[in-house]
């Protein structure tokens, strides 16, 4: 089965892990703080807090800002439901901003529009949360504008677009945002099978994401060697130190396994430039696509076969394809508890109704990618 995404795990990797598994301390030992240090390096921030999750990354980014009833978190709804389920989680409402119809980020002028909106009903907006889609950097440059204009803070989901740049700069998360949430996923460009992080330059902010992970407990200097108090309510949203280990190993290949993203990109490319009914994804000009997903957009009432009968077919050849994702405002949790329905996002909805995501993975063979590029343009007839 060729599936749209998959780890890639070589020896190198596993005696990291061995090394680790071997050394006293597997959990909370030393190599948290060389990753942290690692990934701070890498993205150009002064702080990191390696967690469980992407998901834990974004709940304790809301915990530690402090977002609470009443208050109002502007995202999309094109992205995994943790995005806006973390912005719950801190007691807080998502309000959704439709995506640009090129890139598929937060659609900058319609976000001014909900602002501008919500201000007139005196609504207290205190951030967004924005994701770089795919891979594909949002237009940062403008959403700092807005952000100062409005007095709101900047986070960046950077879950899909670790190693993308702005104008040759793989550092631009650093420049535009607050702060940024990491995942390291097994699909994720690097894996340490569960894993997340959160990055800034605000020694306090950091210090607090660092109490809320561990129960929101430290440790006391005493003659009391034992003993510890919990200034806060927190949460175990700690990470082992062998999957530390793992994400080092890992993070030292990005720029190879990058690469091979690209090369996947590029053949995906020209295989489907140009066919009437299928639109490629598209980068922004001084742009670098990440390329964690590569979703092509088939117009299937053109080709006359509908999505589900697509997906079927493709599943039985032994493609797994996926979509990314169903709009978040349609799920029934959403549908019941913030009244959203059909039509309210219609540029996210015309997305769904035609994204699917191709395999793009570092293992990727080329005469496996060519059997996936054949089978689609065998099944709608090209």
């Amino acid at each position: 089965m060729i599936s749209y995404g998959r780890q890639f795990i070589d020896k190198e990797d596993i005696r990291a892990v061995t090394k680790a598994l071997n050394s006293r301390l597997i959990t909370q030992g030393p190599y948290i703080k060389k990753f942290e240090k690692r990934i701070c390096k890498k993205l150009g921030y002064k702080f990191a807090s390696v967690v469980s999750s992407g998901t834990a990354a974004l709940h304790l980014i809301g915990l530690a800002m402090k977002w609470k009833q009443g208050d109002i978190i502007l995202t999309t709804p094109i992205s995994f439901l943790a995005t806006s389920n973390s912005i719950i989680y801190s007691s807080a409402k998502p309000e959704f901003v439709d995506i640009d119809k090129n890139f598929y980020t937060i659609d900058i002028v319609k976000l001014e529009k909900k602002i501008k909106f919500l201000k007139k009903k005196k609504k207290n907006i205190r951030a967004i949360v924005c994701t770089d889609y795919a891979g594909h950097p949002c237009d940062w440059p403008k959403l700092k504008k807005i952000s100062k204009k409005y007095n709101l803070k900047l986070v960046n989901d950077n879950c899909h677009a670790l190693g993308a740049k702005i104008n040759s700069d793989e550092r631009y998360t650093s420049k535009f945002s607050y702060c940024t949430s990491l995942s390291f996923h097994p699909l994720k460009h690097i894996t340490t099978g569960e894993g997340g992080a959160v990055l800034s330059n605000d020694k306090d902010f950091d210090k607090k994401i660092k109490l809320l992970r561990s129960h929101g407990m430290i440790k006391i200097k005493s003659d009391e060697i034992w003993k510890y108090e919990m200034r806060e309510l927190g949460y175990n949203y700690r990470i082992s130190d062998f999957q530390c280990a793992l994400g080092i190993s890992q993070l030292k290949k990005l720029n190879k396994f990058l690469k091979k993203r690209k090369e996947i990109a590029r053949i995906y490319d020209n295989a489907f430039k140009n066919i009437g009914g299928i639109t490629i994804p598209k980068t922004k000009k001084g742009y670098s696509h990440a390329y964690h997903l590569y979703p092509l957009r088939i117009n299937f009432k053109q080709f006359k076969i509908s999505k589900k009968k697509f997906f079927k077919i493709m599943k039985k050849k032994n493609f797994l394809l996926q979509v990314h994702y169903i709009p978040i405002h349609y799920q029934p949790y959403y549908k019941k508890n913030f009244k959203y329905k059909k039509n309210d996002f219609p540029i996210s909805e015309n997305f769904y109704n035609e994204e699917v995501s191709l395999p793009i993975y570092f293992g990727l063979s080329k005469d496996n990618q060519r059997k996936v590029i054949k089978n689609i343009k065998k099944l709608l007839r090209l």
